[in-house]
């Protein structure tokens, strides 16, 4: 670093009211040589009109507009290529500044290293020049000041979350913290609310737009129209213990359930959706553990009961699941491990039992509470597609390989017997369910009905009846069940237009 170069500085300038620009970044705005900020093509600075009024005659100015912010580009890498092009050369730009020894104050909205825009000039100038943050009061902070409730207090734990990560991670982070505060909405606003759905907290979110601004606006994030969502702003779930108080809940002491010697696991299947489908067998038990074990987003479908401990984690990570409830088990806990359907369908059942082989389990005993599995509920929707003999499968190759699932489609339509497919497409897994359907019309005709029934149960639910031979794959996700006729299954029209769907008992 040269002594006769300018210092580089990123001001964060808080949510947006002047007023709450700390003094320290109304000195340093006043100061600077060289004022830049970001915009979008339209020219407009928000870091600028919040900066205003610490302005002074005579300073120049940087206005580093962004190329492109939501919509396509032409350039050859893409969006991402792009915006890495236009960060060079704005650090350039700012560079020949440094270079003429001029200090240099960029302008963030809310704090610098929050998700702020000047992180990209630090990574590539720090290196070169001296370049020194200034915090400022975030968005999340600002917000919780407006709603005038705590984000968290005592051991609470706050999660900060970008709208940008995928719906369902979105829920297992929700239904695995206290508080929560997501950020970058606009576009994914109904991502988010739907994840605050199944993470079972929708009922306390609360939107916050443009906090401390002019125009700001509170509301229940569930009544909010998504159209009318701009990128500034935010969903937040506050302090639950400040919340419960509020309205008057105080948390009952916990009474601890008796437990069997040596522990006990136990796996409960919830169904495929809210508590309607929920056996009276399983709310017993999952009242009576004491601790609960599963997805996330699971475990958020199952009321809240003072005293019990709730371990969350992902979707992928069953038999670490397992292990965590059979440890607690070990050590005389009553654990019940929740999954989605009937736990005992290419769900954690399996999963438990396959590590109770262990020497170290050998005290522990292992139940399994049945569920309605996701190919009744779905059959459920249209009649009785699965009246006659059915099988089945799984189209993901995660855990055996392409070459079975195929020899499996192949007996299958043989034998004509009614598939259920489970697991049959995914973001990662896009050609399975193409490649089932070419297996199954070399043994059947492309007029066999095809039923497709994405979210049984759920605020989404949609149940199509198709053909094999017209099935649309872009019809189809990861949160769908397919059920594939036999050559007898038969299709009728309902009263209302839709569709009912039956395989006849007899084969004759």
């Amino acid at each position: 670093m040269s002594g006769d170069s300018g210092k580089l500085w990123g001001v964060g300038l808080g949510p947006g009211d002047p007023e709450l620009v700390t003094v320290k970044a109304a000195r340093l705005i006043g100061e600077a040589d060289v004022v830049a900020y970001h915009s979008a093509r339209h020219g407009r600075s928000i870091a600028r009109s919040v900066a205003e009024p610490y302005l002074r005659e005579g300073q120049l100015e940087e206005a580093l507009v962004y190329p492109v912010t939501t919509e396509t580009t032409d350039h050859p890498g893409g969006y991402e290529g792009a915006i890495a092009d236009f960060y060079a050369e704005s650090a350039q730009r700012l560079a020949v500044h440094l270079d003429a020894g001029r200090n240099v104050v960029v302008l963030c909205e809310g704090d610098p290293f929050f998700y702020g825009s000047y992180m990209y000039m630090h990574e590539r100038l720090a290196d070169r020049y001296e370049a020194e943050a200034v915090p400022g009061v975030t968005s999340v902070s600002a917000a919780s000041a407006v709603l005038g409730r705590p984000l968290v207090q005592r051991d609470e734990v706050l999660t900060v979350l970008p709208g940008t990560l995928s719906q369902p991670e979105l829920a297992r982070r929700l239904a695995d913290t206290d508080s929560a505060a997501v950020l970058k909405l606009g576009r994914t606003f109904g991502a988010v609310r739907q994840a605050l759905g199944e993470a079972g907290k929708l009922d306390q979110a609360l939107y916050i737009e443009r906090a401390t601004w002019g125009k700001q606006r509170i509301e229940p994030l569930a009544s909010v129209d998504p159209d009318s969502v701009p990128y500034f702003s935010l969903a937040l779930l506050p302090s639950p213990a400040y919340s419960a108080r509020l309205a008057g809940v105080e948390a009952a002491p916990a009474s601890p359930a008796p437990v069997s010697e040596g522990g006990e696991v136990v796996v409960v299947g919830l169904g495929p959706a809210g508590p309607q489908w929920l056996t009276p067998e399983a709310e017993v038990e999952l009242a009576s553990g004491t601790h609960l074990v599963g997805y996330g987003p699971y475990l958020a479908r199952v009321p809240v009961k003072a005293g019990q401990q709730r371990l969350a984690s992902g979707n992928r990570v069953e038999a670490e699941r397992a292990v965590e409830a059979l440890e607690l088990a070990a050590a005389g806990n009553r654990v019940v491990v929740v999954s989605s359907g009937d736990p005992g369908v290419f769900a954690m059942a399996s999963a438990v039992l396959e590590q109770v082989e262990d020497p170290r389990w050998k005290d522990v005993s292992v139940r399994v509470v049945p569920g309605v599995t996701a190919a009744q509920a779905a059959a459920s929707r249209v009649g009785a597609p699965l009246g006659h003999d059915y099988c089945v499968l799984s189209l993901s190759d995660r855990l055996k390989p392409w070459e079975v699932i195929e020899r499996r489609l192949e007996a299958a339509g043989v034998s004509d017997l009614v598939l259920a497919l489970y697991n049959p497409a995914s973001f990662s897994r896009t050609t399975q369910l193409a490649r089932a359907q070419e297996v199954l019309l070399r043994h059947r005709g492309p007029e066999t009905p095809v039923v497709i029934a994405r979210d049984v149960g759920g605020d989404s639910e949609s149940v199509r009846v198709v053909t094999l031979g017209e099935l649309d794959k872009a019809f189809v996700d990861m949160r769908c069940l397919v059920i594939v006729g036999s050559s007898r299954t038969r299709v009728a029209a309902r009263p209302d237009g839709t569709s009912m769907v039956w395989t006849p008992r007899r084969y004759h």
